[in-house]
């Protein structure tokens, strides 16, 4: 699975500067909507107009895609994208499902969203003709590897949102995919306020945590020698929290690299301040083999960070649901591996028994 980098044209969609109250994954994403709808029925606050009135224009790389009216059998293409459609309230009919063993592809930040709700689940490649059969009135394709000639398809089966040019396959940032959800479902308010949220909790964590601005890190998979760029969804994590990535190979500006390759028998090139492995649980044995690791500032100084299963889907999705769990398990493990001392342990690092020898 690939991702590539964001860049603003006519195109993008405006974020307010609106910050609202910062929340936990388990609460529901819209619990601070509803009381605010609440507050409006109590007459406390003013009515606003109607909210998102339809139909609805959205550009995108194969050209622009019009939403009539609220769509209510919505199927999710995405890989990722049913977390964001459950962010804004809306059960997806149908779901493309990534990896894990929910039998629904949520993970657990989702399922209080998606409630006792049983979408039809896709998997592997996209099926015009079983999407056809289910009659959607919206078909959300942003993080699915659309083709043109899929889409011309599927756009005359419903209305078909694919990503903007800029972002490439996979690089569109969650900001823009959950803002362009909220206009084509009719949830732009609620999609702006979930941005704001979370955006205010990045700025607090990089002012709370200065020696971060411009260190160096990295995302790479457990035992490869290949790294995440800023083009990657998970690179742009790193980045708004202050770190510096490293660019996709071509430029910062490069469509559809979202990783770089590190020769195994030179792995200096990941001598980063804060390293981090994705994993499935699975490769524990072999990030302990992994030759000349050992060799490694990283691995000398106490600067690498076990991500677990969930940590790591955490960070794949980086969701509007996932974001929060991420930056709750993540941010304790960055100090560790950031505070400059080798002594430090980092303990998802230990607890994997993938520490130095000496312990630190």
């Amino acid at each position: 699975m690939r991702q590539a980098q964001p860049s603003r044209n006519t195109g993008e969609i405006r974020r307010l500067t609106l910050i609202s109250p910062r929340g936990s994954i388990w609460r529901k994403p819209l619990a601070a909507f509803a009381a605010s709808l609440a507050a409006l029925a109590l007459g406390l606050l003013p009515v606003p107009a109607s909210a998102e009135p339809f139909p609805v224009e959205i550009g995108h790389r194969y050209g622009t895609t019009t939403v009539p009216d609220k769509p209510t059998r919505i199927v999710s293409l995405s890989f990722i994208g049913h977390d964001f459609l459950l962010a804004l309230g809306e059960r997806p009919y149908a779901l493309r499902k990534w990896y894990g063993s929910d039998p629904y592809g949520v993970w657990p930040w989702g399922h209080e969203a998606l409630g006792d709700a049983q979408p039809v689940v896709m998997q592997g490649e996209i099926d015009i003709e079983r999407i056809a059969a289910m009659e959607p009135d919206l078909i959300a394709a942003q993080w699915s590897g659309i083709t043109a000639q899929q889409y011309a398809l599927l756009s005359q089966i419903a209305p078909t949102l694919p990503p903007r040019t800029e972002d490439g396959d996979y690089g569109a940032p969650w900001q823009q995919m959950l803002l362009r959800l909220g206009t084509a479902t009719g949830n732009r308010p609620a999609a702006e306020a979930i941005v704001n949220r979370i955006e205010a909790r990045f700025a607090d964590l990089r002012m709370a945590h200065p020696d971060w601005q411009g260190a160096s890190a990295m995302m790479a998979w457990a035992g490869h020698t290949r790294a995440y760029t800023r083009a990657d969804i998970r690179g742009q994590f790193l980045t708004a929290l202050g770190f510096s990535v490293q660019d996709a190979p071509g430029g910062p500006n490069a469509l559809n690299r979202f990783y770089v390759e590190f020769p195994a028998e030179d792995p200096s090139a990941m001598d980063v301040d804060a390293l981090i492995w994705l994993d499935t649980g699975r490769n524990v044995e072999k990030l302990a083999r992994m030759p000349l690791r050992h060799t490694t500032r990283a691995y000398r100084e106490g600067r690498e960070i076990y991500a677990g299963k969930l940590l790591s889907a955490a960070l794949s999705h980086s969701s509007p649901l996932s974001l929060d769990y991420a930056l709750d398990q993540l941010v304790p493990l960055l100090e560790a591996a950031v505070d400059g001392d080798p002594a430090t342990v980092v303990s998802s690092t230990a607890n994997a028994g993938l520490l130095t020898d000496g312990g630190s």
